[in-house]
């Protein structure tokens, strides 16, 4: 299988596990958090890059918007996180830079992102950093998920099988 076609399954299958995951979410604060995401962001990052990890972002973020289990702050704060894990892997070849990318994008500037969106787009009342520690709560869980789940693959060589 070409590496294309192998990268834009395994990207499909990462969406699909956004999309069929999306009830398992959580209300804090303003924000509903949806660590599973996150989790696929960092998959996605480590095992595709930051191009896949942004567009597979985007589409389970608008696949959920329209079947009516995220709203429109799933579009900042997943695409945020996905680019900025994406190029810390990318640039560094660290696990660990990429898992503190994820965090920081999601949080900072995802968080700060979802301002504008809440206030133009959702009209909800908002103060610009309300969406930084729902999101932190959100990122953390699902990149510890995420770590797992790649050391797991690791450990068992699944990992060189999806990169080859």
């Amino acid at each position: 299988m070409k590496p294309s076609v192998r990268k834009l399954a395994l990207a499909g299958i990462l969406i699909a596990v956004g999309v069929v995951c999306s009830p398992f979410s959580f209300p804090v604060g303003a924000s509903k958090c949806f660590p599973i995401q996150h989790m696929v962001n960092v998959l996605a990052a480590v095992l595709l890059g930051p191009f896949y990890g942004v567009a597979m972002a985007f589409v389970t973020s608008l696949l959920r918007v329209l079947l009516g289990t995220g709203s429109l702050l799933a579009f900042p704060g997943s695409m945020c996180g996905a680019l900025f894990c994406g190029l810390a892997f990318r640039f560094t070849g660290k696990r660990l830079a990429a898992y503190a990318a994820e965090v920081l994008g999601t949080s900072v500037a995802g968080g700060l992102l979802a301002y504008p969106v809440a206030v133009f787009f959702m009209a909800k009342e908002a103060v610009l950093f309300a969406y930084v520690l729902p999101f932190l709560v959100s990122t953390v869980g699902g990149t510890c998920i995420a770590a797992v789940l790649i050391a797991a693959l690791e450990r068992t060589r699944a990992i060189e099988k999806l990169n080859a």
